[in-house]
């Protein structure tokens, strides 16, 4: 192997030194492309896959247009300037000792021949590789700019010979052998690089030391060389995770926080005026969470349970404790709509417990606040004083909680919805709104179910409470996927929300986009335009098909817009009440809709996604997905949880326009059999990885997962959670480790540059 050019004054750099001092300027370049641009980086970027060479074969066993390998020896060197192109050819003739073959190359530069001179020294025996082809003017086999190395005629040189090739990402000009170069350059330097895992961990759990481990990812011998180094790396990465949650865990048993230990009174009233007895459940992960509530240091919950599983009330009953002990509990929503939603949810689970100084109201009442980004000054005046004061004992916002204009009397309990919208910089920045310098409390909550493994890896910092066990107050959903290339099965969808519309209950109709005329953005994740289509006579057309790779046809998604307008134009829905409700609306025109929905106003709803999570009609029954191939896992299990949440069965259908039997007409229909959130949680795990499953930003560190593997890594994260909190309990501020406290410093970066640290 080469030595750097600039390997002097490597020899002397510090770990963490600039590529630019190691390696020579276009490997430097090219690396810097990818952001990559210190030497740590570059050899834990590993390739993103590999080559295998051909056999070595002798020169008569191979075809023309075959890939091979050989081992040969230089016979002779020849090169001219070419007549009726620019530049040089240069070839090479090589034997294998019975037959000929000749190496070419299409040089542009005259650095170019002289460095191949050097390289091909005739006697000297070499293995190349290539594509076999034929001469068309001497009409003999020859190798066109083929790759080749020294050959060391022994086990060993042979064992190089067949060595597994890496293959590097690339961008525009940069070629593959100027990355393999600058990885082979920075393998000479493995001195330089920052030891994470501890070397006790190392030994453990039988690891290679890393400067092993680094050249058998980026210059192997076998594939045994690449899967050892590799499970360094993924056993490093496991551990960085792990030791940041070991270290949030022990900052919380330093950090005070109110105990809320009382038992009454607006726990008991809440439960007299249930309209329902609470399951076995629900009570047990209840007892849980005042068990923890009532130490005195932050505790951090995660209870997951799926659609309708009855987490809102646990939820309540956890505020109303902070409550009775004297202080306040906030509720914070991703949207507005949502938000919305659990204030009138929990006031009416309420009733005279939230209207505290009104005649109606029960003796020991609070009062329960909303709080948004669009409320008028009038009304957030009002409530910032109730809230400031402490009379409203409960307050219910989106992200408008988090501003430094609202200050919380004595805020106990922070209880988080839909934990997968939110990241581990917004749960710190409540925290810093307890009282007297103490942290409130955190429970999160998520109705997308994350499997145990994937919970490790990602919200490693939290305790997972799980309601698996459903209150059965509610009639479930049935879910059918709806091929429109079967025309009879999609006029059969559209009768039956026909029918549910005549016997009196409403239906919700979800498509992926808000219009089909623009691309504009709309402001609401996943809400962007398309196109709009018009007949002759002016009336709205379904878009037509667009054809992509290999004729590949793909349909544009649809529109609320345009959606609402053909339902209304269909026989099966005449007379049916049509709404439309998406983030381009106002709030005070979302809430009326809103409000018309509630009060039975609305027959049919057509909306975005906006209506994935909280919202609640016990009379909606029927549910249409149009373009379900266009939404995630959860977001389907979300919105068909949107229907069936009263006395009547709910239908959910999976409405698609991709060819039955395709891959993803079967992954629809491996949706619609899943029989809870908790079967679709493994599925999509299996099927995206823990990145895509929990959001982007869920914890702030699961997007970024390089290494891990929570499916096929599950027994190496539990042993990295062992290792990390061993760690971390010895020594809470990594003073005897270093390079792990950078280590860790430098992942919370990459995974969130604002994500806060107090």
């Amino acid at each position: 192997m080469a030595r750097s050019t600039s390997a002097a004054a490597a020899s002397a750099a510090p770990p963490g030194t600039a590529l630019k001092e190691l390696l020579p300027p276009k490997e430097a370049k090219a690396m810097a492309g990818f952001g990559v641009r210190d030497l740590d980086t570059m050899l834990r970027f590993p390739p993103r896959r590999y080559t295998r060479p051909a056999p070595l074969r002798a020169l008569d066993e191979i075809a023309e247009g075959e890939e091979m390998s050989a081992v040969v020896q230089v016979v002779s060197v020849r090169d001219r300037r070419m007549r009726s192109r620019y530049g040089f050819l240069l070839e090479a003739v090589v034997t294998d000792g019975d037959h000929e073959l000749t190496l070419t190359f299409f040089l542009p530069k005259d650095h170019m021949v002289h460095w191949h001179r050097q390289n091909l020294v005739e006697g000297r025996w070499y293995t190349v590789y290539g594509n076999a082809g034929i001469n068309s003017r001497t009409g003999q086999r020859q190798l066109t700019h083929p790759r080749y190395e020294p050959y060391e005629g022994t086990p060993e040189g042979r064992a190089r010979a067949e060595r597994p090739l890496p293959v590097y990402p690339l961008k525009k000009t940069i070629a593959q052998g100027t990355m393999r170069d600058a990885t082979l350059h920075g393998l000479e330097h493995t001195e330089l690089l920052s030891r994470v895992l501890p070397e006790d961990v190392i030994r453990r759990r039988g690891l290679l030391p890393l400067d092993q481990a680094v050249a058998g990812v980026h210059h192997p011998l076998t594939e045994q060389d690449i899967t050892a180094g590799m499970a360094h790396l993924v056993t490093e990465e496991a551990f960085v995770l792990q030791a940041i949650f070991a270290r949030r865990r022990a900052q919380d048993a330093r950090t005070p926080a109110p105990a809320l230990r009382a038992t009454g009174p607006l726990q008991g009233a809440l439960e007299e005026r249930l309209p329902f007895e609470l399951t076995d459940g629900q009570r047990e992960v209840g007892a849980q969470i005042d068990e923890r509530l009532a130490r005195e240091h932050p505790t951090s919950v995660l209870l997951q349970g799926d659609v309708g599983s009855g987490k809102t009330v646990i939820a309540l009953r956890a505020m109303l404790r902070a409550v009775d002990s004297g202080h306040q509990a906030a509720l914070l929503a991703p949207t507005e709509v949502l938000a919305e939603q659990h204030h009138r949810t929990l006031t009416a689970m309420l009733g005279e417990l939230a209207r505290a100084g009104q005649l109606d109201g029960h003796p020991d009442a609070t009062r329960v606040r909303l709080l948004t980004g669009s409320q008028r000054t009038a009304a957030r005046r009002e409530t910032l004083l109730d809230v400031t004061s402490g009379q409203a004992g409960i307050v219910i916002g989106t992200h408008a909680l988090l501003t430094e204009s609202v200050e919380f009397a004595s805020l106990g309990l922070v209880v988080i919805d839909e934990q997968h919208r939110f990241g581990v910089d917004h749960r710190r920045r409540l925290r810093t709104k307890g009282p007297d310098g103490m942290s409130p409390h955190v429970v999160v909550m998520t109705a997308t179910p994350i499997p145990r493994t994937a919970a490790l890896a990602t919200v490693g910092d939290l305790d997972v409470l799980t309601l698996r066990e459903s209150p059965g107050r509610r009639a479930g959903v049935t879910s059918y996927v709806v091929p429109e290339q079967q025309p009879a099965w999609e006029q059969r969808m559209w009768a039956r929300a026909g029918e549910e519309i005549a016997a009196g209950r409403q239906v919700f109709v979800v498509c992926p986009r808000i219009e089909e005329d623009g691309t504009e953005d709309t402001g609401e994740p996943g809400e962007d335009g398309a196109e709009s289509w018009r007949g002759e006579d002016g009336a709205l057309l379904a878009p037509p098909p667009e054809t992509g790779m290999a004729g590949q046809t793909i349909l544009p998604p649809r529109g609320v817009v345009e959606t609402a307008e053909r339902l209304a134009a269909r026989p099966e829905l005449a007379g049916a009440r049509i709404g439309i409700l998406h983030g381009r609306l106002a709030p005070e025109e979302k809430q009326q809709v809103m409000d018309e929905v509630q009060a039975g106003r609305i027959d049919l709803l057509v909306a975005t996604t906006v209506i994935e999570v909280g919202v609640d009609v016990p009379n909606a029954s029927v549910m249409v997905m149009l373009d379900a191939e266009r939404f995630g896992v959860s977001q389907l299990h979300q919105l068909r949880g949107r229907v069936g949440r009263g006395e009547h069965p709910g239908i959910a259908f999976l409405d698609t326009r991709t060819d039955p039997g395709s891959p993803a007409a079967e992954h629809l229909a491996s949706i619609a059999e899943a029989a809870d959130g908790f079967a679709l949680a493994e599925l999509d795990l299996a099927r995206r990885g823990a990145g895509d499953l929990v959001g982007e930003v869920q914890s702030g560190l699961g997007r970024t997962l390089r290494h891990l593997d929570v499916i096929r890594d599950a027994a190496v994260i539990e042993q990295a959670r062992e290792d990390a909190f061993a760690v971390l309990a010895a020594d809470p501020e990594l003073e005897g480790h270093p390079q792990l406290a950078a280590a860790i410093d430098a992942r919370l970066r990459d995974a969130d540059p604002d994500v806060e640290r107090s």
